[in-house]
């Protein structure tokens, strides 16, 4: 049946239903999609989700749509592979989350009283030991989120259970103390170590600033890009080459970009 004829077909249908047999053709017709696993996808389901982030932090609500979209074409097709594969269906997926979702907010479907959503954050991880037999309280934080994510919610973690700092005068000091040991360092082994824990200790810092440190670092680097890209311009539209300017030359190009709005 020519596509144009099903689409007709199932527009008249639950419009998820329609995106469901949309990849069960793919699945069936083309061989792309008859080639893919949940490991050749498994990077593309990452940078699906970074592209939705960043049509959020840009507030482009139109590809956010799209980007959504897309995310949500991955689920419906791992979904699929997994009941090819005789691993569980879609429904299954579905209804784990509802139970899940019920299972951890015992204060709107159950009895819990609680009076904060750190109460709440607090409540989700006790529940979460228990119902998937963690042994630690960092359990359950995936090795492959980028570093400083990472670092963000080890430390929530550790930070639910009291092991914090209760002050920021802690906190500094602690980066100054790292600051310290990462430049009395010297060999590239304790530079490197002294390097990241000096890292770990400014995410400990922006966390208590409530600031996220890998949406901080990643608007720096865009705003870093932008100015340079208006240096490359400058320089460009000089007719002279880069090996001809002076760093103070080249920062006075900087200054300019700095002045122009992006």
């Amino acid at each position: 049946m020519p596509y144009i004829s099903l689409s007709k077909t199932i527009k008249k249908r639950n419009i998820m239903t329609q995106l469901i047999d949309i990849i069960a053709r793919l699945r069936k017709e083309c061989p792309w999609d008859r080639a893919q696993t949940h490991e050749s996808l498994a990077a593309p389901l990452i940078e699906e989700a970074y592209e939705a982030v960043e049509a959020i932090e840009t507030q482009n609500y139109p590809e956010l749509k799209k980007e959504l979209g897309d995310l949500l074409l991955h689920v419906l097709f791992h979904a699929d592979l997994a009941r090819e594969e005789g691993h569980f269906t879609l429904d299954d997926v579905v209804q784990a989350e509802c139970d899940k979702l019920i299972y951890r907010h015992p204060h709107v479907f159950g009895t819990t009283e609680v009076h904060s959503a750190d109460d709440v954050s607090r409540n989700w991880e006790q529940l979460k030991r228990k119902e998937t037999g963690r042994t630690s309280i960092l359990d359950g934080v995936p090795t492959s989120l980028p570093s400083l994510q990472r670092a963000t919610r080890i430390q929530e973690k550790a930070s639910k259970v009291g092991f914090d700092w209760d002050n920021k005068e802690s906190v500094i000091e602690k980066v100054r103390e790292e600051f310290e040991e990462f430049i009395t360092a010297t060999t590239d082994t304790e530079r490197e170590e002294e390097f990241g824990d000096l890292l770990f200790s400014l995410v400990n810092f922006s966390r208590h600033q409530k600031i996220e440190a890998e949406r901080a670092l990643r608007a720096a680097t865009i705003k870093f890009d932008k100015r340079f890209r208006q240096v490359e311009q400058l320089v460009e539209a000089s007719r002279k080459p880069w090996n001809e300017y002076t760093l103070e030359e080249l920062d006075q190009f900087w200054n300019k970009a700095k002045e122009i709005k992006n």
